[in-house]
């Protein structure tokens, strides 16, 4: 079942978190290649579950995880202030590595996929 006033919160928090990361946010722990893949929003509107990506080394990922949950107070307020409801929601980050999961699957299909025409090449020669 959805809920049309979970997806719309999700989707305003998406925008303000991310203004905040690239904007406001002047912690150097936090890599310059950092998204927000998904954001979701419990149904009782206590808790948002922020997923980031973060293109870079696991020394990278780990520094910017540090920096965005030491920030995550900073956050919480921030969306207070420009959102409208009853309760701000406690913001959890977790990291996404769907994007780098993708990224390699991409390169194993392609090196997998010019083998195959390899050595379909080479059967054609010997032919």
């Amino acid at each position: 079942m959805s809920y049309p006033r979970v997806k719309r919160l999700s989707e305003e928090i998406k925008k303000i978190v991310s203004n905040i990361i690239r904007n406001e946010l002047r912690d150097p722990r936090i890599a310059p290649m950092t998204s927000i893949v998904e954001v979701d929003v419990t149904r009782d509107l206590r808790y948002v579950n922020i997923y980031i990506s973060v293109l870079g080394t696991e020394k990278e990922k780990e520094a910017t995880m540090e920096g965005l949950i030491k920030a995550s107070g900073f956050i919480r307020r921030e969306i207070g202030q420009k959102i409208k409801a009853r309760y701000t929601p406690e913001v959890i980050f977790k990291l996404d590595e769907s994007i780098e999961r993708g990224i390699h699957m991409y390169n194993v299909i392609t090196k997998v996929n010019e083998q195959n025409s390899t050595t379909s090449d080479e059967d054609k020669t010997d032919e």
